[in-house]
């Protein structure tokens, strides 16, 4: 039987980011340095397939730092945790190893720099999100307001409208918060914002690329888990941008075959988390099911690289 012929649209940028690489390196560097088991607080990135695999090598998942035994290392989450994670490992002379992305990293610090110089902080991110969690827990609980929507801006209570700065969760929907943030600027015009972006470069980037994939496209997938906050923007950056369907699918057994029937073109990204054999994976069940014509949309090149820590670099 003749497949019938399918366009499939590969996004570029799609796929690991610098942060989400280097916080999988760590792990495993981790797992050669000390050996198994290593403890991991929370899921190292949001993706089943990497946190599954990582605990094949040996590291142990958990939630709190509670459940973790003095003498066995603990790696710290690439969301970032709040400071009082660290300052219990120290209490209990553990050896920890903070993954957090750097540019995670660099919000908290923007928050810490705000907040010294008198500043009362606002937030722009998701509630329970644990890199919201985190960037929030780097000041004393109640100093940071959080806001989700443009709807909250009318309702939170400042202390000093003149003495405001904000960040943002840097997963965000680039769109999203840039309403958000006219509506901050509207009601506090003296709010102080980062100096550069909080939203990383590879959210903007893979944004940037559905964006420009989304039109050609009657349908798309994004190669994500649904606990991942970037993964989820790309189905709504992707619908908003003209694709009329498009759908956020783990791995290809995920694929839901009966909304796609019919389609004639497809368009296939991955969040900042999801490694390339799922996306590969995913490309395969339609060159099973279509004759497929690839074409690479790229808005991109990226070359960030960031380095592990020392710990883990010098010898043991």
């Amino acid at each position: 039987m003749t497949k019938p012929p399918l366009t499939l649209y590969l996004a570029a940028p799609r796929g690991f980011c610098a942060g989400v690489d280097r916080a999988i390196k760590i792990v495993e560097m981790a797992l050669e340095k000390w050996g198994a088991p290593v403890f991991v607080r929370h899921e190292i990135v949001h993706n089943k397939f990497v946190v599954d695999s990582l605990r094949e090598k040996g590291a142990v998942f958990v939630e709190e730092l509670t459940e973790c035994p003095d003498d066995r290392p603990v790696i710290f989450s690439a969301h970032g945790v709040p400071k009082s994670v660290p300052s219990a490992a120290q209490a209990r002379n553990m050896i920890y190893v903070d993954a957090t992305c750097p540019l995670v990293s660099k919000v908290h610090i923007e928050a810490q720099r705000h907040a010294d110089n008198g500043l009362q902080m606002i937030m722009i991110g998701h509630a329970g999100h644990p890199e919201t969690v985190g960037t929030m827990g780097q000041l004393p609980e109640g100093d940071v307001l959080l806001v989700e929507t443009v709807e909250d801006v009318a309702c939170i209570s400042v202390r000093d409208p003149q003495r405001l700065a904000y960040v943002t969760q840097t997963t965000l929907s680039v769109d999203d918060t840039a309403d958000i943030v006219a509506a901050l600027q509207a009601r506090f015009p003296a709010i102080v914002g980062p100096h550069k972006e909080d939203i990383c470069y590879a959210t903007t980037n893979r944004q940037h690329a559905v964006k420009a994939m989304a039109p050609k496209c009657d349908a798309m997938l994004v190669v994500g888990a649904p606990n991942s906050s970037n993964s989820r923007r790309l189905v709504e950056v992707g619908t908003r941008a003209g694709c009329p369907y498009a759908q956020l699918v783990q791995r290809a057994t995920d694929i839901d075959w009966r909304a796609l029937d019919g389609i004639t073109s497809i368009g296939i990204t991955a969040g900042a988390s999801a490694p390339e054999v799922l996306i590969d994976e995913v490309i395969d069940a339609f060159r099973a099911r279509y004759d497929v014509t690839s074409q690479m949309v790229e808005t991109a090149v990226e070359n960030v690289e960031f380095k592990v820590p020392r710990v883990l670099r010098a010898s043991a």
